[in-house]
């Protein structure tokens, strides 16, 4: 897995704010890639630095799958024909895949540091999970 310099110094930003995050960095199977070219810079003014990143990766890697929950971001993405999933979206892999064996209790704690999520949405993601 590649994340931008932007989304590292983000994360870090929000544990400085005592935001209880990982540190991407210290993990092994996550490598920090600079984007090569500046190009996608100028595709939308209202993104944050780290989704701009993301989307510049996701130009220069075409095959690549973005994570990104920003809605802006999203339509960006796909406008660019990118591939993408978001973090509920992860979560349902990784249940199906067995890495975890709830979606619940990681929803309650993205939700408990502020990762909104509409009653609706999560209703919808509990059922496709199996957990309704």
């Amino acid at each position: 897995m590649c994340i931008p310099p932007a989304v590292i110094e983000e994360q870090a930003a929000g544990r400085e704010a005592g935001v209880d995050l990982p540190d991407p960095t210290q993990l092994d199977w996550v490598r920090v890639r600079c984007p090569v070219s500046a190009a996608a810079l100028p595709l939308v003014r209202d993104l944050g630095p780290g989704e701009t990143e993301v989307l510049m990766l996701g130009l220069e890697s075409r095959e690549s799958i973005l994570v990104l929950d920003d809605a802006l971001a999203r339509r960006v993405a796909v406008r660019l024909g990118l591939r993408l999933t978001g973090t509920l979206g992860i979560l349902l892999s990784a249940k199906r895949v067995g890495l975890i064996a709830a979606v619940a209790p990681a929803l309650d704690r993205l939700q408990a540091l502020r990762f909104h999520v509409a009653l609706r949405t999560r209703a919808a993601v509990l059922a496709i999970a199996g957990e309704a």
